[in-house]
């Protein structure tokens, strides 16, 4: 998988958060701010996110939508420069994405066979 669209995104936060309670319209709210800040992007540098965005970076990263990675480089002086990254994890995106249509599926043989009425 290449790239993360919205509707791959959306899908999987209304798979996960959207379970916990979480409606439509802010699971688009947020779907529009992690790309906004990825892009078309993998990683995005910590140090430029505000708090609020960080609280729901830190809650995608519970969820396995994101990860940290750390990257440490001595600078001239001796001393060690830090510097921390979020990344989408997009294997467990498309896996999250993909739970609920495998969902839908067996409801829509159920449907079938009993005419609606579950």
């Amino acid at each position: 998988m290449e790239v993360v669209t919205f509707e791959l995104l959306f899908k999987a936060l209304r798979n996960s958060i959207g379970v916990m309670g979480v409606d439509d319209d802010t699971i688009r709210m947020y779907t529009e701010i992690i790309l906004g800040f990825f892009g078309f992007g993998e990683y995005v540098l910590d140090n430029v996110l505000s708090k609020e965005d960080r609280d729901l970076f830190y809650m995608l990263e519970e969820m396995g939508i994101l990860k940290t990675l750390t990257e440490e480089i001595t600078i001239k002086r001796g001393k060690l420069w830090r510097t921390h990254y979020w990344v989408l994890n997009k294997e467990r995106i498309k896996e999250l994405a993909e739970k609920r249509i495998e969902e839908e599926e067996r409801v829509r043989i159920y449907e079938k066979i009993f005419g609606g009425e579950l």
